[in-house]
């Protein structure tokens, strides 16, 4: 067995833990961290297939960005999980109804999966020579030149995505103090001082 060889199982069966943990951990935290533990590994699944590229988006975006968001939401907010474990068990029966149907769909599509001749070449036209471009500079050109539109249609989505989680999450509660700038800035100082004259041994 070589080195390579050896990695990949080390990194497909620590992929596979990592997200088998992420879904039956009880603690939220330990799910994060164990999700944390299986992009990493995924990272070396590319650097293994040779996509540098990928392995470090993944690494920055998802383990430096947005894991690390999981951990401190999860961390920082009040949430009654046992509260959310008791909806979860009401709606346990259709979530498996759905699970089993995926599943049979996943096993019609792979039982008449047929590989075709030309699958090798024609998954080689796609990209160019490793040995003439490097694998970044190759995912530079498919996705700002040849797909230069459907990459920025795919960021157009993300963005309306976020607003609409903003305006969806957006509560105006009344009984929160908010800031008035424009009251801070056209305050007069005549009204907002006043001088007490003390004298020694008294309070206000």
């Amino acid at each position: 067995m070589s080195v390579a060889d050896f990695a990949f199982y080390v990194f497909a069966v620590t992929t596979l833990a990592g997200g088998l943990f992420t879904v039956v951990s009880r603690n939220p935290v330990h799910s994060v961290l164990w999700l944390i533990l299986a992009f990493i590994s995924a990272a070396g699944l590319f650097i293994l297939l040779g996509a540098e590229f990928v392995a470090m988006l993944l690494v920055i975006v998802y383990v430096g960005a947005v894991a690390v968001l999981f951990l401190f939401v999860v961390m920082m907010l009040d949430v009654d999980f046992a509260e959310l474990k008791g909806e979860m068990v009401q709606y346990m029966p259709l979530g498996l109804l759905i699970g089993v149907i995926i599943l049979l769909e996943l096993g019609m599509a792979i039982g008449v999966w047929q590989f075709a001749d030309l699958a090798p070449e024609l998954r080689q036209a796609v990209a160019p020579d490793p040995q003439e471009v490097q694998n970044t500079a190759a995912l530079g050109r498919l996705i700002y030149d040849d797909y230069i539109l459907l990459f920025q249609l795919a960021g157009l989505v993300l963005l309306v995505a976020m607003i609409g989680a903003i305006v969806l999450t957006l509560r105006h509660r009344p009984y929160i103090k908010r800031q008035d700038v424009l009251a801070q800035m056209y305050r007069d100082p005549a009204k907002a001082l006043e001088l007490k004259d003390v004298k020694p041994g008294q309070g206000l």
